[in-house]
C-alpha cells in the first residue's frame, strides 16, 4: 500500500502543475488554482501514511536527531511520508507563485521555467520567483520582463 500511495502522490497533483505551466491564462486554471483544495490529495496521503507511524514519528519531529531521522527516512514509509510532505508543500508554494505571477501579469514564458524548477527543486524555485516578483513589482510592468515594453 505504501508504494501505491507514493506513486499516487505526484500523479494526483500533476494535472494542477500542467495547467499552471501550459495553460496559465485559461480561466479554469485560475479558478482551480485559487482553491486551497488542490493540495488536499497529497495532504490526505500524508495523513494516511502518518497515522500508523505516529508514535514513532512524534519523537523524530519533536526532538530531531540526524541518525534516527535518517533511519526512519530510509524506510519505505518514511520516504513516502517525506515525499508527500514535499509534494504538498511544493504545490502550495507553486500555487501561490502562479497566482502572484498572474496578479503581476508576469509573462508565461518567464513563469513556466520558474514553476518547472519549483516542481523539481523548490528551494531554488522560490527565491528565483521572488527575484522575478521583485522586478515585476518594482516596475509594475510584469509583461515587460519578456516583451521589453
Amino acid at each position: 500500500m505504501t508504494a501505491t500511495l507514493f506513486d499516487l502522490t505526484f500523479l494526483l497533483i500533476a494535472p494542477f502543475w500542467v495547467l499552471m505551466i501550459f495553460a496559465p491564462k485559461w480561466s479554469w486554471t485560475k479558478k482551480i488554482a485559487e482553491s486551497y483544495l488542490i493540495i488536499l490529495p497529497p495532504v490526505a496521503i500524508y495523513v494516511a501514511l502518518m497515522i500508523p507511524v505516529l508514535p514513532e514519528l512524534i519523537p523524530l519531529v519533536t526532538r530531531p536527531e540526524l541518525a534516527p531521522l535518517a533511519e526512519f527516512m530510509s524506510t519505505d514509509t518514511g520516504a513516502a511520508l517525506v515525499w508527500a510532505h514535499m509534494i504538498a508543500w511544493d504545490l502550495f508554494v507553486g500555487r501561490w507563485m502562479y497566482l502572484e505571477g498572474r496578479r503581476l501579469n508576469v509573462h508565461p514564458l518567464v513563469m513556466a521555467p520558474v514553476l518547472v524548477i519549483t516542481i523539481l527543486l523548490a528551494p531554488v524555485g522560490l527565491p528565483l520567483f521572488l527575484i522575478v516578483r521583485k522586478v515585476c513589482d518594482a516596475t509594475n510592468r510584469g509583461a515587460a520582463v519578456v516583451t521589453g515594453q
